[in-house]
């Protein structure tokens, strides 16, 4: 079971293919996992054994026929509980949406269904993807695997738990002010946020239309990239979704870096914030890894980290309490402290606030990309500080602002956290990449010649098996 449960998609898939593993042992190895740690985790919000055999079972009729779908055929995988799957509830984790049925798949959802790959079941998320963890809702918070005490990161939460526990290889998250990125970064997995609209939100609640964005979390950086060649592409039916070649973001993978120049921004963690000393001392042990496979790394200068924080937080809570208003309206008390508190915050934002905002968005914008006129990627923190225990609250309110990964919400940027160590309590730290808009496979070249150079991927999150 545990040897099934870390096993990387590459590796499975050609197991797979060449029915060395059978869909279906596969699929049985990961649900008695499930059953057997996640009553601790919580990872999972509606967990779908039956569907998850079902699916695994025409795998491997079709691939015993020669049938053979591709890279995901038999893959089990999960869906953060924002994304629609036909026949079952979405929630958001929210009381407000407890009977909310899909009638048909997300986007996301329908490319892996028709891929063949096998569904284990929705994961939990912040109510509505923000807030944070709360403890007054229907279903409990997710929990970190690496220490069940502590914080497993938001609001993709159930996706970073399940993918680090070993739970699937692979889950679906969304990322709005840096969800996907922070449950990667806490859970010590790969989690990208991918450029602005090259991943449809259709079937996705929204949070803040202009500002969210879908994206993969896996335990390598190699899956991720297979996972994004899945999940990119024009969507027609999402305004926001781009029309251009999507795919082969594997195609640079094992390329070395020597020569690629890599632009730190120092200032966000060590002037702007101050990040955990543990932090820190894992940034620049990344960088000099990267200087040693022949990277050029020099310091980079951008806007200050508040000012791209108050942007993303101006637009977020205006346009959050625009999806959110009738239900604040006529349901106050069915929301959880935390998300109602947020929400309502977009209440008193004004629309010279949100219109000032969206001004100084693009003067953002323009002023970044102008940086990858003379670098290749950028490297800068993620969070600021380690996972902090789940059950206090003042810890929570003052960790969960200290991060960098807003600023490329508001750029649109690809970014990609990818894991850098572990704390002296055992917690997982990170590093994040950045890149210009579509340079996804670039982002892949440099986070894999990284992880190649060290040896976070090998450790396991001590459930006891």
């Amino acid at each position: 079971m545990s040897d099934l449960a870390y096993l990387d998609v590459a590796t499975a898939a050609g197991l797979l293919k060449t029915k060395k593993l059978s869909p279906l042992e596969y699929a049985r190895g990961l649900i008695e996992r499930i059953e057997k740690h996640d009553r601790n985790l919580n990872a999972f919000l509606r967990f779908t054994p039956d569907l998850a055999l079902e699916d695994a079972r025409r795998a491997e009729a079709e691939i015993a026929n020669g049938q053979w779908r591709g890279t995901w055929h038999g893959i089990p995988y999960a869906l953060k509980d924002i994304v629609d799957y036909a026949g079952l509830p979405t929630t958001a984790h929210s009381k407000i949406l407890q009977n909310n049925i899909a009638r048909t798949d997300a986007v996301v959802a329908q490319r892996f269904r028709t891929a063949g790959a096998t569904f284990l079941g929705k994961l939990s998320t912040h109510e509505f993807a923000t807030g944070g963890p709360s403890f007054d809702l229907p279903w409990p918070p997710a929990r970190n695997p690496w220490n069940r005490d502590h914080f497993p990161g938001g609001s993709s939460s159930g996706a970073g738990a399940a993918t680090a526990a070993g739970f699937a290889p692979a889950a679906i998250g969304t990322d709005t002010a840096g969800s996907i990125r922070n449950p990667a970064t806490m859970c010590g997995i790969v989690g990208m946020k991918p450029t602005y609209g090259l991943v449809s939100r259709r079937g996705v609640v929204p949070l803040a239309f202009s500002l969210d964005h879908v994206g993969p979390m896996t335990r390598t950086v190699r899956d991720n990239a297979l996972l994004l060649d899945l999940i990119a592409g024009h969507d027609p039916e999402d305004p926001a979704s781009c029309n251009r070649a999507t795919g082969g973001y594997t195609a640079l993978l094992g390329h070395d870096i020597k020569g690629m120049r890599i632009g730190v921004i120092r200032h966000f963690y060590t002037r702007d914030m101050q990040a955990d000393a543990e932090m820190t001392e894992a940034i620049e042990a990344a960088l000099k890894t990267l200087t040693g496979l022949g990277a050029e790394v020099r310091e980079v200068q951008t806007a200050p980290l508040d000012e791209f924080a108050a942007c993303n937080r101006i637009i977020l809570t205006a346009e959050a309490f625009a999806i959110h208003e009738n239900w604040m309206r006529e349901r106050p008390q069915d929301y959880g402290a935390l998300a109602r508190e947020r929400i309502m915050a977009g209440a008193f934002v004004r629309a010279a606030d949100y219109v000032n905002a969206t001004r100084l968005r693009r003067k953002l914008s323009a002023s970044f990309h102008t940086l990858f006129d003379d670098i290749d990627v950028v490297l800068t923190a993620s969070s600021m500080d380690p996972a902090c225990r789940i059950d206090d609250p003042a810890a929570l309110e003052r960790t969960y602002p200290r991060q960098a990964r807003a600023p490329f919400n508001v750029t649109g940027s690809p970014g990609l956290s990818v894991p850098a160590g572990f704390s002296k309590a055992g917690l997982p730290l990170g590093i994040q990449l950045v890149g210009k808009p579509f340079s996804e496979a670039t982002l892949y070249r440099v986070a894999y010649a990284y992880e190649q150079a060290t040896p976070w991927r090998q450790r396991r999150a001590p459930l006891g098996d």
